[in-house]
């Protein structure tokens, strides 16, 4: 019974979001919003503690805030033929909100917080598809764009360092992700669905790890299973991956967002973005230090303890994409 609840809220969140991305008005784009926010509520309960309906309730506050932000700017634009500039920065500023961006970013690491492993997926990923879109829809200002690209790429690198929580890290690595992921709407707007689908697939590879050895802190990162020396390099190289280094498939996004903001001059926004994904790359870093560290228990000769092939198989193929869409780009 529990399953079937959760499989029916699942379908009217995916419901909700095709109704906000294929609508012709921006009523019907709220609607599918709503529609969208009341079906993953109850996906996010748990019946196990109370930090997940805690969690639900500031989810709930802050995206009924924005679409109340969002139903008045469309109100406001009924009187218009064109949008004037103040209803454009209010939807700019609902659906920023509705994202986690910063500086309206300020529910969103404490929702991750109190959700689980799986529920995490959700709120990072899908979650994030329907207000994209309407953004990209939208006739957007640059001024509010450049602000919260600028915002994300500093708040979600800096307040990462001194977090010890693996939900957080993961929730402010979303933020700044989120930083490229705007600065490409400025120039190219399928950069950002290629962007959102390859970390998206980043993501999901890590945080199954995080939920299948049951890790939410830093200091737990050493109970990764040591026999399992396969593991513990794939989730490295997926945090690596994560981070943009080549050769991995995670550099590709952020390469091609660098390369039409240069073409376009925009250099100082390139910089920032490079500086600050620096910081995001070091906290990555102290991750991956206290996954291969050696614990004194550690089995050195066994090297495998029933490995999961599948999911092996497709980190590998996942990681060395890169040199797959490097061939395709080279022979188009």
């Amino acid at each position: 019974m529990l399953n079937l609840y959760k499989i029916l809220f699942f379908n009217l969140m995916l419901i909700g979001i095709l109704i906000s991305v294929s609508a012709y008005s921006w009523l019907s784009m709220w609607m599918g919003l709503e529609i969208n926010l009341l079906s993953i509520i109850p996906l996010f309960k748990s019946h196990k503690n109370i930090f997940p309906a805690e969690a639900c309730l500031k989810y709930f506050i802050t995206q009924a805030m924005a679409s109340i932000i969002l139903i008045f700017s469309i109100t406001h634009s009924f009187n218009f033929t064109i949008l004037s500039n103040l209803t454009t920065n209010l939807l700019n500023i609902s659906l920023l909100t509705k994202l986690g961006a910063a500086p309206f970013h300020f529910w969103f690491p404490e929702v991750s917080e109190g959700l689980n492993w799986i529920n995490n997926i959700f709120l990072m990923t899908i979650q994030k598809m329907a207000p994209l879109i309407l953004l990209m829809y939208n006739p957007s200002t640059y001024k509010i764009l450049l602000l919260s690209v600028i915002t994300s790429s500093i708040i979600g690198s800096i307040y990462g360092l001194n977090q010890v929580s693996l939900r957080k890290i993961m929730a402010y690595s979303s933020i700044n992700h989120l930083s490229w992921m705007l600065a490409s709407f400025m120039e190219n707007k399928i950069i950002w669905i290629n962007y959102f689908i390859i970390y998206s697939l980043i993501l999901t590879n890590i945080i199954y790890i995080f939920n299948h050895f049951k890790l939410f802190y830093m200091n737990q990162l050493f109970l990764i299973n040591n026999k399992n020396k396969l593991i513990k390099l794939i989730f490295s190289l997926n945090l690596l991956s994560l981070g943009g280094l080549p050769p991995f498939i995670g550099f590709m996004p952020k390469w091609l967002t660098l390369n039409f903001l240069m073409m376009e001059k925009l250099y100082f926004i390139g910089l920032i973005l490079i500086m600050f994904t620096l910081i995001t790359l070091y906290f990555y870093c102290r991750m991956i230090f206290s996954n291969l560290t050696i614990n004194l228990n550690e089995n050195l000769i066994q090297f495998t303890n029933k490995l999961n092939y599948y999911f092996i198989s497709f980190n590998i193929i996942n990681l060395l994409l890169l040199f797959i869409c490097s061939s395709l780009f080279n022979f188009i």
